[in-house]
């Protein structure tokens, strides 16, 4: 299984699509590996440079919608390879949602309620989440403070991630 644990890329914007997490011109790609540093260099948020944003982050945490776009694969491939196991959003659009999940990687759904607390008390600090996967508990760390999330997956992803993603969980169960 994967790391779920790490320091925290906040990404305080709705409806970051595929496009912007990996380019469409990148999709001719045969390696992972090619895709490295090309994740997110088309996101426009104020103040972030994937140059320097991104390096040694391990979780994404943003708001509502993400992966919105395509249904392209890339784009969690493109956060894989960058050492990104787990995003935490609002919502997710389906196809992403399921493919993170295909892959062995996390999209947790948290209330909007309770991501506005994450950015009004984590943003801006060197956070870093570390996830009890067996409890279905994220533990948010920064400048002392810490806080313990509850979050819900269903028992199919649950097990896809278990085994490292869909064709691990075939090769396993077929």
């Amino acid at each position: 299984m994967k790391s779920f644990n790490g320091k925290v890329l906040f990404l305080d914007r709705s409806d970051i699509n595929t496009d912007e997490i990996i380019p469409a011109r990148y999709l001719t790609e045969i390696t992972k590996e090619a895709l490295h540093p090309h994740l997110l260099e088309d996101l426009s948020l104020e103040e972030f440079d994937p140059v320097t944003d991104i390096a040694g982050k391990k979780i994404v945490i943003t708001r509502a919608n993400f992966g919105c776009g395509s249904s392209r694969e890339h784009a969690p491939w493109a956060l894989e390879v960058n050492g990104i196991n787990v995003v935490i959003a609002e919502s997710f659009a389906r196809i992403f949602r399921q493919n993170m999940f295909n892959c062995g990687m996390l999209a947790v759904e948290l209330p909007p309620e309770t991501i506005d607390m994450i950015f009004k008390r984590f943003a801006g600090k060197a956070a870093e989440v570390e996830t009890d996967f067996v409890n279905s508990r994220l533990i948010i760390r920064a400048d002392g403070e810490e806080e313990s999330i509850p979050f819900a997956m269903s028992e199919f992803d649950r097990k896809l991630v278990s085994a490292g993603g869909w064709v691990d969980f075939a090769d396993a169960h077929y």
